[in-house]
């Protein structure tokens, strides 16, 4: 009987070819792994289009905290390509479960709740609140807290920590108005429809800097939430299988956030010598346990 002759593969042209076909088949459905992204030299990162967190300028390019630390951690890790795609907020994780993306690059929140949907690296920024009112802030609002009290409504987006921490202050359903980004919050306060947004203190300057119609309210006391003033710790977000990707970016996220070129890209954005400071504040598991 003739045989046919089957030349020998490497493991190695093997193992890449696996992970190549793999990607180009399920890209759609999975994320891919840490071995794949090094392979294909790309990986897809996702944005909120929150400024200064992570967004696409009038350009196509990403800026913000999250894509410009995003971007030199890939560089670490060999990563020449990166593909980014704009979601809303409140789109991130499902995107993230969905495959749609390997990485969210938005400084979202590191929250027990969260912490059981997908994973996250450790923080690379903390932040305090802010409140977003009418030029004058005619109801005189300098707290999250007056929303329970009052008779007022306040805006927030869809997706965002900030309605754990209205609820956490007792403030009714009918009072909390309820929009998909930022960028409809200052209409939505200029208009009446709320009588000012909540959101963190960075996005709040921002917003108040587009419009002569708002403003930031000053001064402004953080909400306590069970006793401790809020404050939240921002993260990169993974699926949940995708642990050695997290944990190869946790690696390169600890070397960069030693030099100066981490401090300056978050002093780019608003971040100040505190935010830096509480960065270090917290680990991710602290924050996951809650």
């Amino acid at each position: 009987m003739k045989q046919t002759f089957r030349p020998r593969i490497p493991q190695s042209m093997l193992a890449a070819a696996v992970a190549a076909a793999a990607l180009a088949a399920g890209g759609a459905a999975h994320a891919a792994t840490l071995a794949q992204i090094r392979h294909s030299g790309h990986v897809r990162i996702a944005v909120a289009n929150e400024i200064p967190y992570g967004y696409i300028d009038m350009n196509g390019h990403a800026r913000g905290a999250g894509p410009d630390v995003a971007a030199q951690v890939m560089k670490q890790l060999g990563v020449k390509k990166i593909d980014w795609v704009t979601a809303s907020f409140g789109s991130l994780i499902p995107g993230l479960k969905a495959g749609r993306y390997d990485m969210v690059a938005a400084e979202m929140a590191i929250l027990p709740q969260r912490c059981q949907q997908v994973l996250f690296s450790e923080p690379n920024s903390s932040y305090g609140e802010g409140l977003l009112v009418p030029k004058g802030n005619p109801k005189k609002l300098h707290s999250y807290e007056a929303f329970a009290k009052g008779n007022g409504k306040v805006a927030i987006m869809a997706g965002a920590d900030q309605l754990e921490m209205m609820q956490a202050l007792g403030i009714p359903d009918a009072r909390i108005v309820t929009i998909s980004n930022n960028a409809d919050a200052i209409s939505t306060v200029s208009t009446g429809r709320a009588d000012a947004y909540a959101a963190t203190g960075l996005t709040v300057v921002q917003l108040a800097g587009k419009s002569k119609k708002v403003q930031a309210a000053k001064p402004f006391t953080d909400p306590v939430i069970k006793g401790t003033p809020a404050r939240s710790w921002g993260g990169f977000a993974f699926a949940q299988n995708s642990g050695d990707l997290r944990d190869a970016v946790n690696a390169q996220l600890a070397k960069f956030k030693k030099t100066p070129a981490w401090g300056k890209i978050m002093s780019r954005y608003g971040f100040t010598a505190n935010d830096d400071k509480q960065s270090f504040a917290k680990t991710t598991a602290q924050l996951c346990k809650g």
